[in-house]
């Protein structure tokens, strides 16, 4: 059967998330015969249940006429005005409903498509245009741009150029290392990021989109943690507050991490009209929109009283969660690491005594039921590091570092 599909989807590897989920179901009765059920730091979701509000919209939605009727991809009016309205409030980004917002089943798959509107494919490996994307980054990222027939190159964040490289540099190494600034299509930028929780401050969302101006290169935000932050005083940007973003700029936001509203997928993208419209024309052959309750349910969260308690409760039970998870480190020898002012991961190094990441990770599940995510699944630049998701709850993390401790998990042991 193999030969009947394309080679792009043949080179793809399994989402890491899952391929870890496949393996913890494996070995979970083992776990659980010696005391070590499995404890999950590995999936960057939200564990805990959706406003009562948008629940109760959404059994309200579902009785309305015509409610279980074809939708549009784009989207209905109200959820886009919606969605511009929620734009200006948080943001004071001015949106037309009509022409730079669309309707996305998820962030996820909104990045994926957009994608594959940019990119040519083609099986030459010297013609193949260029998407540049962050790393560590989210996993998916470099498969998408595979699977879309081009070639990922990676922007290095690490903890020397405090996770905000200067991109006339990275352009001038990419020039070194052979490649054709030309095949340049495209560069993503993900901040608050995953894995990292790095943040990125106003001067320099401003050095992004003056470097992808300079260098005619569009510019994709991914927005998904924008919600997730702990500091008022550093609330994340959107880069469409910085001048001129919107001549050569698109952003996607998700429902997903802001409202626990995962299993929904619900999110937009907005940003320059043109490239929105580009994107509507591929996404009008390939679905015929989200489920019209949805976006009802949607629309009332987004700008209500009670959608935005939720979040800044949510975000409190989080920063709860990151100090007693960094206080746990301590105890066991973890010495300095970043600790971030945004989103629920903990992006740490692995015990030198360790070859890998993987090695480490592994080590942690068989003997302690631990799952966390080994560093190098997000990129180059994530070896001897392992991202922590602090979603469970409080005495589930007490739980991890009485294994920890139990099961010999000192730093330098």
């Amino acid at each position: 059967m193999r030969e009947f599909f394309n080679d792009y989807v043949q080179s793809l590897e399994t989402y890491i998330m899952f391929r870890i989920k496949e393996t913890v179901a494996k070995i979970t009765p083992e776990l659980t015969a010696k005391g070590r059920a499995p404890i999950s730091l590995s999936m960057g979701a939200p564990t805990a249940t959706p406003p009562r509000k948008v629940i109760e919209s959404l059994k309200s939605a579902v009785e309305e006429k015509g409610a279980h009727l074809y939708s549009t991809p784009k989207g209905e009016k109200y959820f886009r005005e919606a969605i511009a309205k929620r734009m200006k409030t948080r943001f004071n980004v001015e949106l037309n409903p009509d022409e730079e917002i669309f309707s996305l089943i998820g962030s996820k798959e909104g990045l994926a498509n957009f994608v594959r509107v940019l990119l040519n494919p083609t099986k030459d490996d010297n013609e193949k245009e260029i998407i540049w994307v962050p790393d560590p980054g989210y996993a998916s990222y470099k498969e998408m741009v595979k699977v879309s027939g081009g070639k990922a190159y990676s922007v290095p964040l690490t903890p020397e150029n405090n996770f905000m490289p200067d991109l006339e540099k990275v352009y001038e190494q990419f020039i070194k290392d052979g490649y054709n600034p030309k095949k340049i299509k495209a560069l993503m930028i993900n901040y608050p990021n995953n894995p990292l929780g790095a943040t990125a401050t106003r001067e320099y969302l401003e050095h992004v989109v003056d470097f992808c101006k300079k260098h005619h290169i569009l510019l994709i935000s991914d927005a998904a943690y924008i919600e997730m932050y702990f500091k008022p005083e550093l609330k994340p940007l959107s880069v469409l507050e910085i001048e001129g973003a919107k001549d050569i700029a698109v952003e996607f936001f998700s429902f997903s991490k802001p409202y626990a509203m995962t299993g929904w997928r619900l999110g937009w993208i907005c940003g320059n009209s043109e490239a929105v419209k580009i994107f509507g024309k591929l996404k009008s052959t390939l679905d015929s929109g989200l489920f019209k309750a949805l976006q009802k349910a949607g629309a009332e969260i987004l700008n209500s009283e009670e959608g935005d308690k939720y979040i800044e409760e949510s975000n409190k039970v989080f920063k709860h969660n990151q100090e007693l998870f960094v206080k746990g480190l301590k105890e066991l020898g973890w010495g300095e690491f970043n600790v971030p002012d945004a989103t629920f991961y903990l992006w740490l190094p692995i015990p030198p005594r360790y070859k890998t990441s993987v090695e480490f990770t592994d080590d942690l599940m068989h003997k302690s039921g631990i799952v966390v995510v080994p560093g190098d699944a997000f990129g180059e630049y994530g070896k001897r590091y392992f991202r922590a998701s602090i979603v469970c709850p409080e005495e589930q993390i007490k739980e991890v570092f009485e294994r920890m401790k139990a099961d010999g998990f000192y730093f330098s042991a």
